[in-house]
């Protein structure tokens, strides 16, 4: 069952934690700055990346990103909140294993980086129905 205290203890042994706040955490990984928000009540986690500011994005990256977050974003969504355009996973905090949120930021990193290219949160992807 994954708590606060895990969470804060991945973050320290996988990134260049900025904030450390139970329940709230600020890191970075290479330039990659990441958040990562929890309600043990409710029992929900996310964490988030900004992209751009969401009026930087063109019609034509914001229906491809519509498409990846069908096919090629997996557990990651590209949302927009704020006026931000964000890589967004988000899930149920206590059902975490420490894998999946290792992978979780993997994936959000690779969401951030591929935007404007691949659009994509790693290599496994759904194929388009044609």
């Amino acid at each position: 069952m994954m708590t606060n205290i895990e969470l804060g203890t991945i973050f320290k042994n996988t990134a260049k934690v900025i904030q450390d706040q139970m329940g709230n955490w600020e890191f970075e990984i290479d330039t990659t700055r990441f958040i990562c928000l929890t309600d043990e009540h409710y029992n929900r986690m996310r964490i988030i990346s900004p992209i751009t500011e969401s009026m930087n994005i063109t019609q034509d990256q914001l229906l491809k990103c519509m498409e990846a977050n069908f096919h090629t974003a997996l557990d990651v969504k590209y949302a927009i909140s704020n006026g931000i355009l964000w890589a967004a996973f988000i899930h149920p905090l206590k059902e975490l294993t420490q894998k999946q949120v290792i992978d979780a930021v993997g994936q959000v990193y690779s969401a951030c980086k591929t935007f404007g290219s691949t659009y994509t949160s790693g290599d496994l992807f759904f194929p388009k129905s044609e």
